[in-house]
C-alpha cells in the first residue's frame, strides 16, 4: 500500500472514530457544556443565581423542593423541564410530584431571562442551575453546570410509574438508577440530597405502627430511642400531612449528618434506612460520612444525572413561559 492509500484510510478510521465518539455523547446527553450562554445570555446563571436568592431568603423550604423537582424531572424523559408543564394528566399532577414546591421560582427566573434574554434559555437549565444554587445556599459545595438544554414538548402522569419510591428495596432503586445509567455511588450520593428538607407523615408513618407484630410493632431498623420522637410528631391516625425533617436536627443544611442517621438507625424514609441495612450501599454511605468525598460525588453525580436523555440541538423547544410548551 502506498504512502498516499495509507493517509486515506488514517484519515477515514479517524473520522470513524469521531463519529463513534459523537454519537455515544448525544447517547449519552452530552451536547451540553459549560458556558453554553457565554455569547447570547452571558448573565444567566447570574440571574437565577440573585432569584434564588430572593425567594430563598423568605421561604427556605424552596430549596429542597427545587432540588427534588430537579430530580423528578430528570428521571422522566432526562432533565427537559416537563414536570414544569401546567395541565390535566401531566407528570405535575402525578401523585409522587404533588408535594413538590418551588415552581415560582423558576416562572420568576423565566421571566427575568425573558426580559434580559428573549427566546434564548431553556426552562431545563434553569432547573438545573436553580437546583446548583439552592444546594450552595444551604451551604453545600457548589459545582460547575454544563447548559444547552432544550425543553421537551411531552409531560404525562402516566410516565411517572418508574421514579424511585419511598418504599423501594436497594435491589429496585439500583435498577432504576442504572436505567439512567447511574451507578450504585451515584445512588447513594444523590440520595444524600435528603440531607435537606421535610417528608410528609404518611410517606412513612406506616413504619412506626404495625409494622410487624412483634415488639413494638416498628420497623426493627429504627432506632428505638427516635422512636418515640417519630411517633410524638406523627401519630397513629394523625395528619397525614404533617412534615419531618429527613435529616433530624440538620434538615436546613447541606451536610453528611444524614448519613450519620442512617448509621444509627435514624432513617426517616423506609427507603434511606435500606441504604445502611445492603452491603452494597453501606461502602458508600460510610464513605460519604466524610464532608468532603460527599460534596464532591455529589456534585458529579449531579452533573452526570443532568445530562441523562437531555434534549439539545434542534431536539425540543426554549419555552416562552415553563408552565406551557409553545
Amino acid at each position: 500500500m502506498g504512502s498516499k492509500s495509507l493517509n486515506i484510510v488514517i484519515v477515514l478510521m479517524f473520522v470513524v472514530v469521531v463519529l463513534l465518539a459523537l454519537d455515544a455523547s448525544l447517547v449519552h446527553g452530552q451536547g451540553t457544556r459549560v458556558g453554553f450562554y457565554s455569547k447570547t445570555c452571558p448573565r444567566v446563571e447570574s440571574i437565577v443565581r440573585s432569584t434564588v436568592q430572593t425567594h430563598f431568603a423568605s421561604n427556605p423550604a424552596i430549596a429542597p423542593g427545587l432540588l427534588r423537582m430537579h430530580f423528578h424531572d430528570c428521571f422522566v424523559h432526562g432533565c427537559d423541564a416537563s414536570i414544569l408543564i401546567e395541565g390535566a394528566n401531566t407528570e405535575r399532577t402525578a401523585p409522587p410530584n404533588s408535594l413538590l414546591r418551588g415552581f415560582e421560582v423558576i416562572d420568576d427566573a423565566k421571566a427575568k431571562l425573558e426580559a434580559a434574554c428573549p427566546g434564548v434559555v431553556s426552562c431545563a437549565d434553569i432547573l438545573t442551575l436553580a437546583t446548583r444554587d439552592s444546594v450552595f445556599l444551604t451551604k453545600g459545595q457548589s459545582w460547575q453546570v454544563p447548559t444547552g438544554r432544550r425543553d421537551g414538548r411531552v409531560s404525562l402522569a402516566s410516565d411517572t410509574t418508574n421514579l424511585p419510591g419511598f418504599r423501594d428495596s436497594v435491589d429496585v432503586q439500583k435498577q432504576k438508577f442504572a436505567e439512567k445509567g447511574l451507578d450504585t455511588k451515584d445512588l447513594v450520593a444523590l440520595v444524600g440530597g435528603h440531607t435537606i428538607g421535610t417528608a410528609a407523615c404518611r410517606l412513612f408513618s406506616y413504619r412506626l405502627y404495625n409494622f410487624t407484630t412483634n415488639g413494638n410493632g416498628a420497623d426493627p431498623t429504627i432506632d428505638p430511642t427516635f422512636l418515640p420522637q417519630l411517633r410524638a410528631l406523627c401519630p397513629q391516625n394523625g395528619d397525614g400531612a404533617s412534615r419531618v425533617g429527613l435529616d433530624p436536627g440538620s434538615q436546613n443544611r447541606f451536610d453528611t449528618s444524614y448519613f450519620n442517621n442512617l448509621m444509627k438507625g435514624r432513617g426517616v424514609l423506609e427507603s434511606d434506612q435500606k441504604l445502611w441495612t445492603d452491603a452494597s450501599t453501606k461502602t458508600f454511605v460510610q464513605r460519604f460520612l466524610g464532608a468532603r468525598a460527599f460534596n464532591v460525588e455529589f456534585g458529579r453525580s449531579m452533573v452526570k444525572m443532568s445530562n441523562v436523555d437531555v434534549k439539545t440541538g434542534t431536539q425540543g423547544e426554549i419555552r416562552k413561559i415553563c408552565t406551557a410548551i409553545n
